[in-house]
């Protein structure tokens, strides 16, 4: 069932009240591409710019949570028999 054109205004409205204007300065030859990024894709600059920000905090967040496993893994780790006390010189793992 369609919505009235009404109802997809007020929520594009909804969506302009909730944002904060920002001024970026991107190199002209950049912005010229991200103009025709965005036009190809049929998506406002702002979508993509918004789009791609979430998507490098996401990562960010993704990276240290799989920093915090891995040092977590490392802080238990089990004991391979060595008491954490290495008895062998770099030398002697590389003789010829």
């Amino acid at each position: 069932m369609a919505r009235p054109a009404g109802s997809q205004l007020r929520g594009t409205l909804e969506y302009v009240k909730s944002a904060t204007n920002v001024t970026l300065s991107l190199p002209d030859a950049l912005l010229r591409k991200f103009r025709i990024y965005a036009a190809t894709r049929n998506q406002s600059m702002t979508s993509l710019a918004a789009q791609a920000i979430r998507d490098l905090m996401e990562r960010d967040q993704q990276t240290a949570a799989a920093k915090r496993r891995f040092l977590g893994r490392i802080r238990n780790a089990p004991d391979r028999g060595t008491g954490g006390t290495i008895r062998w010189t770099r030398d002697e793992l590389h003789e010829r």
